[in-house]
């Protein structure tokens, strides 16, 4: 008798045991495409940042705007990517506010630093082509007497 109760019983736990794991997996799934997602976006990001590091580093610790304007440019696009990605799946990833509202203005204010130093290489390569400094245009220095004074 007892098995028999078993018996019709099987059909339920078997349900209640795929509804269990259809729900639990999902949640499994969902985290690691965020993750994996997340951490290729991040790699990119990395990437231009130990390019400026060392573009710092080579130039005193300054960073030279002409040789880090493609890197910063390459950094705000990976930042809006990323930016736009948290947007679209906050809930699904349950990315925190705090997390997403520093994500964001930190990408603002790479844009902010990409657009000024571009503008200075933009400066720097136009000062070159006129001749050094821009002061191409100036007229050419006295000359001072030659000879015993």
């Amino acid at each position: 008798m007892i098995q028999a109760m078993f018996a019709s019983m099987r059909p339920i736990f078997l349900l209640g045991l795929f509804c269990l794991v259809f729900w639990a997996l999902p949640g499994v799934a969902r985290a690691q495409s965020c993750n994996d997602d997340l951490a290729a976006l991040g790699k990119s990001r990395n990437t231009e940042i130990e390019a400026l590091n060392a573009i710092s580093k080579a130039h005193g610790n300054k960073l030279d705007p002409v040789a880090a304007c493609p890197h910063l440019r390459k950094m705000k696009e990976v930042e809006t990517k990323m930016s736009e990605y948290l947007t679209k799946n906050k809930e699904w990833c349950n990315i925190p506010d705090d997390f997403y509202n520093n994500f964001k203005a930190a990408a603002e204010r790479t844009g902010k630093i990409a657009e000024q130093a571009c503008a200075l290489a933009a400066k720097a390569k136009e000062m070159q082509q006129n001749g050094g400094g821009g002061l191409g245009n100036l007229p050419p220095p006295p000359k001072l007497p030659a000879g015993p004074l």
